[in-house]
C-alpha cells in the first residue's frame, strides 16, 4: 500500500452466545449500539464522515441494507451514505479492506467500517413445498379451488428449512463446516486430545484477559433489558475442563469424528466497528491513533479445505510485502475449530505443505505460541461471522499496545474456501 490506514479508534460489543442477552436484538440494533458508542468516544462528528461501511453475513429481510439502517438508527446524519459487504466470515475485515481502498484513491478522508451478525435472529424458512402451497392458495379465487389447494396440505411441507444450517453448509463442496474441519483434522493426523487441550487453553486464555481487564479496553457496555447492562463476553467457561471436553461426543461425524462442540466456536451475536483516515491525515489533525493498518491480502483455496484459509493469505501477503513470520510479535487467527487452528499451525512450519500448495520453497516458519492468540480466541469469545473480522484488528491493535510490541497479523479462514490476513502496526 502507497500509504498506511490509521484505525482512529475501534469498540466491539460484548460477543454473547446464540438466544442469551442478545436474543431481542437483530444485526441492525447490534450494530448501532456500537456505532453510537464508538462515536461518542472518540469524539469525531458523525456528519464528517463520508461513508459507513459493515459487513454482514445473514441479512435480515427487515434491513435490506444493514449498514444503512444501523447508521441512520445510531444517529448518523441523513447525507452519510452508507452500504453492507459479505465475504462469509471474513465480511468484518471486507468492509475495511474496502475503505481502505476508497482512501488510498481519494474517494473518502473518513470511513467508519466494522460488521455485525446476530446469528440468533437467522431465521427457519418455508420449504419450496409450502411456499408453492400458499401461492396457489393465494391465487385461488372461488371457494372451491380453495378448497382443492387446502386437500392438497401434507403435514410434512411444514419442514423447516434451518438457515442457520443452510448458511454453514457449502453449496459446492456439500458440506457443513464442521465436517470441512474433520478434513483437516485427518489430513494432518490431529487427534481429538490435540482439539481439546487447545479448546482448553483458549477459554483459560479469555478468562485471564476478562480477570486482568484486558477486554474492557474495546468492549462497550450494552442494555440487555429494563435496568441491564451487559459488558462482559459470556462465552468463556470458568468450570470448563480436559475430563468435561473429553466426554462430548463427536457431533458433525458422529462415529468416526473428532470435532465436538467443546472444540469448536459458540453461534455468537456481536457488532465491531472503527474509525479509519489515512495516516497523514491522521498525523495532520493530531488524532489519537489506536494503531495502523499496513498491508492486507486475500486468497483462495479448496472449499472442502476452507480451514487452511489463514496459511494461504499469510504466504501471499508475505510475498508481496516482504515480510516474514520473524517480523510478527502477534498472531491473532480466529478459532472457527481447534482442528483448523492446528492444521494451520503445522501447514506453517511444513516444507512439504509449502512447495505442494504455496508455490514456496521452505515452509513459513513455526508459529511462537506464546505470541498466538493471547486472550484467546472465538472458542471460548465466540464468532459473530459478520463481526469476527473486525473484531480481530482492534483486539490484536490493543495486544501489541500492551505488549509494548510493533507489528501483528490479524487472519481468519472463511467458509466457501478463502482467507483473508492483515498487517497491523503501532507506534
Amino acid at each position: 500500500m502507497k500509504e498506511r490506514i490509521a484505525i482512529i479508534s475501534g469498540f466491539r460489543t460484548p460477543f454473547l452466545k446464540a438466544s442469551t442477552e442478545f436474543k431481542l436484538y437483530d444485526a441492525d440494533d447490534l450494530a448501532a449500539f456500537v456505532l453510537r458508542r464508538l462515536m461518542l468516544k472518540s469524539g469525531v462528528s458523525s456528519a464528517s464522515v463520508d461513508e459507513v461501511i459493515l459487513g454482514n453475513v445473514a441479512q435480515p429481510s427487515k434491513a435490506a441494507n444493514v449498514s444503512r439502517v444501523a447508521a441512520l438508527k445510531a444517529g448518523f446524519e441523513n447525507h452519510v451514505p452508507a452500504y453492507t459487504v459479505q465475504r462469509n466470515c471474513a465480511s468484518g475485515m471486507e468492509s475495511v479492506s474496502t475503505a481502505i481502498n476508497k482512501l488510498l484513491v481519494d474517494k473518502a478522508d473518513i470511513i467508519v467500517a466494522g460488521g455485525t451478525e446476530s446469528m440468533t435472529n437467522i431465521p427457519f424458512l418455508f420449504s419450496r413445498k409450502m411456499k408453492s402451497f400458499f401461492e396457489n392458495l393465494m391465487k385461488a379465487k372461488t371457494p372451491l379451488k380453495k378448497w382443492g389447494v387446502l386437500s392438497s396440505f401434507k403435514f410434512h411441507y411444514l419442514a423447516p428449512v434451518i438457515g442457520l444450517v443452510d448458511g454453514l453448509t457449502d453449496p459446492i463442496c456439500g458440506q457443513i463446516m464442521g465436517v470441512t474441519a474433520e478434513n483437516l483434522a485427518k489430513e494432518f493426523s490431529i487427534t481429538r486430545l490435540d482439539q481439546d487441550n487447545y479448546a482448553l487453553h483458549s477459554h483459560q486464555k479469555a478468562l485471564a484477559a476478562q480477570e486482568n481487564g484486558f477486554f474492557q479496553q474495546e468492549t462497550i457496555a450494552v442494555s440487555s433489558g429494563f435496568e441491564s447492562l451487559v459488558s462482559t463476553d459470556n462465552g468463556p467457561r470458568s468450570d470448563q475442563t480436559l475430563e468435561k471436553l473429553q466426554k462430548l461426543k463427536p457431533y458433525f461425524d458422529r462415529r468416526y469424528g473428532t470435532v465436538t462442540v467443546g472444540n469448536a466456536c459458540p453461534i455468537t451475536d456481536g457488532a465491531a466497528a472503527m474509525i479509519l483516515k489515512r495516516e497523514s491525515d491522521a498525523k495532520r489533525d493530531h488524532d489519537s491513533i489506536l494503531g495502523y493498518i499496513r498491508d492486507y491480502d486475500y486468497a483462495g483455496l479448496e472449499p472442502s479445505r476452507m480451514g487452511l484459509g489463514p496459511v494461504y493469505a499469510t504466504a501471499k501477503l508475505f510475498k508481496r510485502t516482504g515480510i516474514s513470520l520473524a517480523d510478527i510479535d502477534a498472531i491473532e487467527m480466529n478459532e472457527a475449530f481447534s482442528a483448523q487452528i492446528i492444521a494451520n499451525l503445522r501447514a506453517f512450519e511444513s516444507d512439504s505443505f509449502s512447495k505442494q500448495y504455496l508455490g514456496l520453497e521452505k515452509a513459513l516458519g513455526e508459529v511462537n505460541m506464546d505470541i498466538f492468540n493471547i486472550h484467546g480466541g472465538a472458542i471460548a469469545l465466540g464468532h459473530p461471522v459478520g463481526a469476527t473480522g473486525a473484531r480481530l484488528l482492534i483486539t490484536l491493535l490493543h495486544t501489541l499496545k500492551t505488549l509494548n510490541k510493533q507489528r501483528g497479523l490479524a487472519t481468519l479462514c472463511v467458509g466457501g474456501g478463502q482467507g483473508a490476513s492483515f498487517i497491523v502496526e503501532v507506534e
